[in-house]
């Protein structure tokens, strides 16, 4: 009888880890589970290869653009670098004419002269072909992003790429093998790190302000309703109903992880994701004069990251319903609190000597510091790149100034052979929630690692740096 109890033990044992693997394979089959946590396949670097973290090319006298897509996203980048010193805009494509023939215009209105011409379905392959260009800068359609970044950086050039960088994985993967291969810049043009308050925060948290920071947040919260018509064949929408997770993260991602050195000495171990069931994405989708059967997006995603340096992060997407626009962006630090939506202001410890019980009832004795503090706050660790740009970046404007300052730091980091901000592995990494949400999602929430982009080299660094000439 003994005997038949431990066997029945190790079968109920050995089943239940079968399950467990099965369920977490059940997807596509590329991911086991070790120590109760879903891994998936992380591909070794090919020989020869080496990591591009803190990558420094040759300082070049004019960076020369070609851009890619000129429909949303594109003509405002087109008339932000007419507006930079030291670039010159070489070639513009997108696959309408009267697009080109718009930015053109752009040009011309500040005075540059007018680019070649690239027009129709693959005329951006003849323009990442061109040897007069050192970057690419694709803003076009999610689906395209990964194709022309890999064909550019293929034919030497440095690339920039609109949010998110990559859809998958498999994609993530490809944009880091061909940066290391090629050993070229592969930014993503992540804006929401130039915001004003996320600057100065970041500053101020670099400055001990905040004590050990703890636990941050991080969002895109925006209602979309009045928007899904505008994006060309409907890709946006059609890329909700298709596709189950935290889709569009890095507006949240990219200031959380630059408050927690994220590959530079700290990485993402693990992510757990919960979702609402698609109520309102169907909806959006009848507008449109047709019933979508199998609508995979969930209203509301909400994702908890865990760190190797044991700290937490807690980012949110919802894109559907009637709420205001939210990054959320906030940190939680043993000696302060950040926070910018609803209210944008910061909180710090006090120490009380006093004797007198604490009022329990007090619920406002942890409140926001005043107004005119914050804002001697927010002047007196404005960071030194703010102070540089902002009266140049509220004049071009662009999200408020801060599509101002990604663009004139991407610029000037090429101009003094620096490391850019935002690398290939800050892309792949913020990108990569979309599919290990989905991973998490589809196990029942299960635990899924973040795999580790740099394989190996997150450690290099010490510390998030904006690098600055002469570094």
């Amino acid at each position: 009888m003994k005997n038949l109890k431990i066997q029945l033990t190790m079968l109920l044992a050995a089943a239940a880890v079968m399950t467990a693997c099965s369920s977490a394979s059940k997807t596509d089959g590329k991911y086991e589970v070790v120590d109760g946590i879903i891994r998936t396949e992380v591909p070794q670097r090919p020989e020869g290869q080496k990591d591009v973290v803190g990558l420094r090319l040759d300082p070049m006298d004019s960076v020369r653009v070609g851009f890619i897509g000129l429909g949303m996203r594109g003509p405002d980048a087109v008339r932000r670098f007419s507006q930079i010193d030291g670039t010159s805009i070489k070639a513009l494509c997108d696959k309408h004419a009267d697009r080109v023939e718009k930015a053109q215009g752009i040009l011309e209105k500040n005075g540059r002269q007018a680019a070649a011409e690239y027009v129709g379905d693959s005329a951006w392959m003849e323009l990442c072909q061109r040897p007069d260009i050192d970057l690419v800068y694709i803003a076009t359609d999610w689906n395209n992003h990964v194709p022309m970044a890999v064909y550019a950086m293929e034919q030497g050039k440095n690339v920039a790429i609109e949010v998110p960088a990559a859809q998958n994985l498999d994609e993530c993967w490809h944009l880091v093998n061909t940066a290391e291969k090629m050993q070229k810049h592969c930014m993503m043009l992540e804006n929401c790190v130039y915001d004003f308050f996320e600057l100065t925060t970041l500053n101020m948290a670099q400055q001990g302000l905040f004590g050990d920071v703890l636990h941050v947040e991080g969002a895109y919260i925006h209602n979309l309703e009045d928007f899904w018509n505008a994006y060309e064949g409907n890709w946006r929408l059609d890329f909700n109903e298709n596709h189950r997770g935290d889709v569009y993260a890095t507006h949240g991602m990219g200031p959380a992880a630059q408050l927690l050195d994220i590959h530079r000495g700290n990485k993402m171990n693990y992510l757990v994701s919960m979702d609402t069931k698609p109520v309102t994405g169907p909806k959006m989708v009848e507008r449109q004069g047709r019933k979508s059967e199998n609508f995979q997006n969930g209203d509301h995603t909400m994702t908890m990251i865990m760190t190797e340096n044991g700290q937490t992060m807690h980012i949110q997407h919802d894109v559907m319903n009637p709420r205001p626009y939210s990054r959320m962006y906030q940190l939680t630090g043993t000696e302060g609190f950040a926070n910018k939506y609803p209210k944008s202001g910061y909180c710090f410890h006090e120490m009380n000597d006093s004797d007198v019980v604490p009022d329990h009832q007090n619920l406002s004795a942890h409140s926001f510091v005043p107004d005119e503090v914050k804002e001697a706050l927010m002047e007196k660790y404005k960071h030194p790149i703010q102070i540089e740009l902002e009266e140049q970046a509220r004049k071009v404007g662009g999200h408020g100034g801060m599509d101002y300052i990604m663009d004139a730091r991407l610029v000037y980091c090429l101009l003094n052979g620096l490391p850019l901000d935002q690398d290939v592995y800050d892309a792949a990494e913020w990108s990569s929630l979309g599919e290990l949400t989905r991973i998490s999602l589809e196990n029942n929430s299960a635990p899924v690692e973040v795999p580790d982009f740099t394989r190996g080299a997150w450690n290099k660094l010490k510390g998030y740096h904006h690098y600055m000439k002469g570094e």
